[in-house]
């Protein structure tokens, strides 16, 4: 075995072992997550994160390790503007709060599944034609500027939403929580319930945001160990991170725009990574990509504080 299969396999069970302690040790089945557990559960994540970063720099290297860790950092960036959504949706179907946790769990599985396809479709079409990086890229800027530019107004709905129009008209829907199970019986006939729906549209928007942070990550590094684990991590960090910011995340106003600059200037640096790698080293670029992602995400956060413009959002009925 090699270092890179070592490597593969000290990941593969430092996740296995995470996912044990965090869904069977730190969490309970239908029990609300208070701030102090979310605060210890997030930490525990963060911890795992850097410590495969601390390893990474012993086995593979610097350039590898910082390569994962502003990769990571990207995808924990584009986390905090999932749970916004991930709120809207909670709200929007007056979910209780002692659900939140397991349906959270089920819903990110998903999104671990749609990250590991995209993943590696993505990675296989990179590999076979390196024109698609070009069209990476254009995406991503095109993607910044209207994330940028994007309106209070345009606030996702989530009971307008295709996916819960679709979902509509293929199953028999309850209008209700069904004491905690997605599938119920009533007038002899199975139907499912909101909590059903929710899952899904937790595995729809993450479908969504996977169009973006999978370029993205591509953009910061073409090795398929960082690309795995940056995603892996930040996704399973999001259901700790939910519960941390849900009465915080509407504050960051500015995180989106945030966001946006990082989409901007990653989609720009593959447009013109042939001529930038001609005058400027790949680990200077890297660092320089990792003050990027590092000050976007802290400043946006810093400036929403300071400068809050609209408060907390109405809860969409």
């Amino acid at each position: 075995m090699n270092s890179h299969q070592i490597t593969y396999c000290v990941f593969g069970i430092v996740v296995f072992v995470g996912l044990l302690l965090d869904v069977g040790l730190l969490s309970k089945k239908s029990t609300i997550i208070s701030f102090k557990r979310a605060i210890i559960q997030t930490f525990f994540w963060v911890l795992i994160a850097f410590s495969f970063f601390l390893f990474l720099w012993h086995t593979n290297g610097s350039k590898t390790a910082f390569e994962y860790l502003s990769a990571y950092l990207m995808e924990w960036s584009l986390s905090i503007d999932n749970i916004f959504v991930f709120i809207l949706i909670f709200s929007s179907f007056h979910v209780k709060e002692i659900y939140f946790g397991r349906v959270l769990l089920l819903g990110i599985v998903i999104a671990l599944l749609f990250r590991a396809i995209f993943i590696t479709v993505g990675v296989a079409l990179v590999n076979e034609f390196s024109w698609v990086l070009y069209l990476f890229g254009l995406f991503l800027i095109y993607t910044g500027i209207k994330m940028f530019a994007a309106k209070e107004e345009s606030i996702f709905n989530p009971k307008q939403s295709k996916v819960y129009a679709f979902l509509k008209k293929i199953l028999p829907i309850a209008h209700h929580d069904g004491g905690g199970r997605y599938k119920i019986i009533e007038n002899g006939k199975p139907v499912y319930t909101i909590l059903l729906v929710v899952v899904v549209l937790l595995g729809a928007v993450d479908f969504v945001f996977a169009l973006d942070s999978i370029p993205a990550v591509m953009g910061v590094s073409r090795d398929k160990l960082v690309i795995y684990s940056s995603n892996i991590f930040a996704v399973l960090g999001l259901r700790s991170l939910f519960f941390l910011l849900r009465g915080a995340v509407s504050k960051f106003d500015y995180i989106q725009q945030g966001i946006a600059i990082i989409l901007f200037f990653i989609g720009s640096k593959m447009l013109f990574e042939h001529w930038l790698n001609q005058w400027i080293s790949e680990i200077v670029q890297l660092y320089v990509s990792l003050a990027v992602i590092f000050f976007c995400i802290a400043g946006s956060i810093l400036y929403s504080i300071f400068y809050n413009r609209k408060g907390i959002p109405k809860e969409i009925q």
